[in-house]
């Protein structure tokens, strides 16, 4: 048989219902869009897991008990790839800050440097030209990016807004003034440091911020979240996932499908090769029907999976707006019109 006269043949059949290739069509679609939304599901709840853990900050771990050097805290940023691979800084306590506004109220006040300052930003270019303030304080005393803080020290800028949850992290942060100095004016008392995916050696690299010779024999690296399992693993995770065999079965129910489809029709086929038409001629034929609906179901059902699996996947953690960028945190716009705000934000 000629080539167009198989090609047309195997059409004839799937239009005239021969082939049953609409219910096979329905079998593949359907097979295929429940195994493998399953598998989606369970992926994207893995993503959604690992997302939650890096907007907690609980892939940041700090030295503390000792004396800390915070131009070396600051260079670790150099071990990953900036804002999308490690951010560090350091911190210690700073003076008590009275606000002209609430003259009977101080608020804590931290030393950080600039490396700090883009961690909590979570931005390799942050303003650090002034005092970044947790969003309750400038809620509570209307300051905006840009506002004057009038303390009795003086007036001061305000370079930055973020958020700081109460989800397990250090709470220290919440309610104070973060203000930025000179990583080599003098030590600090912790070093943050901030790096997904974790490479296991960030632990050893923070050990080598302590100054030597300053009694930092107690220092111990802890979560600055200590709210979640410090032993996770996003790749064993991923690999050990109760759907890692999910195209296994797929491809058993596809072959399954496509030998109840043959089986059904031997007589047809045996027919056919007693009638003179040749074997080739015939898997053509078969294959031709065959790759129309299973072809077109698996099309179906990948475009399905594709749609879920974007609409649903949380990946994304970018998002900048006038220069906050963000790694695990984003920036908004107040519909007000007001300063663009960091904070953590679902893709």
């Amino acid at each position: 048989m000629r080539l167009g006269s198989v090609l047309s043949e195997a059409l004839r059949n799937i239009g005239s219902g021969v082939s049953r290739a609409f219910a096979m069509f329905l079998a593949v679609l359907l097979s295929g869009t429940l195994l493998g939304g399953y598998e989606a599901m369970t992926v994207i709840d893995l993503e959604s897991q690992a997302v939650q853990r890096i907007n907690a900050y609980v892939d940041v771990n700090a030295i503390v008990g000792g004396t800390v050097d915070g131009t070396a805290c600051d260079r670790l940023s150099d071990a990953g790839d900036g804002m999308t691979g490690t951010l560090a800084g350091a911190m210690r306590a700073g003076k008590q800050v009275v606000p002209l506004a609430t003259p009977g109220k101080d608020i804590s006040s931290y030393d950080v440097t600039p490396g700090m300052i883009r961690l909590i930003a979570g931005n390799a270019k942050a303003d650090v030209s002034g005092v970044w303030v947790p969003r309750d304080v400038a809620k509570d005393f209307g300051l905006a990016v840009g506002s004057a803080l009038q303390t009795r020290e003086g007036t001061t800028r305000v370079a930055g807004v973020f958020d700081w949850p109460n989800d397990g992290r250090d709470t220290r942060f919440a309610y104070a003034f973060i203000v930025p100095v000179s990583a080599s004016a003098s030590t600090f008392n912790e070093c943050w440091v901030k790096q997904w995916p974790a490479d296991g050696q960030m632990e050893n690299l923070l050990y080598a911020t302590l100054v030597a010779g300053s009694g930092s024999s107690n220092a111990g690296v802890t979560q600055v979240n200590k709210g979640f399992d410090a032993h996770y693993d996003a790749r064993a995770s991923y690999l050990n996932r109760s759907t890692r065999w999910m195209p296994w079965v797929g491809l058993a129910i596809g072959v399954l499908v496509g030998v109840f489809g043959v089986r059904r029709r031997r007589l047809e086929y045996a027919g056919a090769l007693h009638s003179g038409q040749s074997k080739g001629a015939q898997l053509l034929g078969i294959g031709v029907e065959t790759g129309v609906w299973a072809g077109l179901a698996t099309f179906a059902s990948c475009a399905l999976l594709l749609a879920y699996a974007v609409r649903m996947s949380r990946s994304d953690l970018g998002g900048g707006v006038d220069g906050c960028g963000a790694h695990a945190v984003g920036c908004v716009r107040r519909c007000d019109g007001g300063e663009p705000v960091c904070r953590v934000v679902d893709s």
